[in-house]
């Protein structure tokens, strides 16, 4: 913003608000108008920092080639959201882990879910059981039918069997 022009903002605000401002701006030897600037860069271009903690632990370097075009539009991304390389790519990939992380779990749910037969196919699975077995009785209890009409069915045999007996 240049120097040289300067242009004013009204606003009305809650009066507690005001007197903590005031207070600020006392405390720190800056003028209503420096504090009020900065407050509104800092709203429209925010400073994020990632917060690392002393010891993270063992850090390893990943280092890799992007095309020249790719590069500049990662640049501009960074630059309007205020980002470094590193938050930008490791967020990346936290995001990637985390989707695949969701998709295992999810065809593990699956996985189970299908080798556990639900209630119903257990009661299906039972009743075709019992029709097998009633057909089973059914065929058995028909051949025992067939064999008693097989020995009395036969019309030479029984005259046979008269005729030796009356001889």
């Amino acid at each position: 913003m240049s120097e040289t022009e300067k242009k004013g903002i009204t606003v009305k605000i809650d009066a507690d608000l005001h007197a903590q401002v005031k207070q600020y701006i006392e405390e720190n030897g800056i003028t209503m108008a420096e504090f009020v600037s900065k407050a509104l860069d800092d709203e429209l271009h925010p400073k994020t920092t990632i917060k690392e903690e002393k010891y993270m632990g063992n850090m390893r370097t990943m280092a890799f080639q992007v095309p020249e075009d790719l590069f500049n539009q990662i640049k501009d991304y960074l630059e309007r959201h205020n980002m470094t390389q590193k938050q930008f790519v490791i967020g990346l990939i936290q995001d990637e882990l985390d989707r695949d992380f969701e998709e295992q779990q999810a065809m593990a749910e699956k996985q189970q879910s299908e080798d556990e037969p639900d209630e119903d196919e257990d009661e299906e699975l039972d009743e075709a059981e019992d029709e097998d077995l009633s057909e089973k009785d059914e065929e058995s209890e028909d051949e025992d039918e067939d064999e008693d009409l097989d020995e009395s069915e036969d019309p030479e045999e029984s005259e046979d069997e008269v005729m030796s007996m009356e001889m």
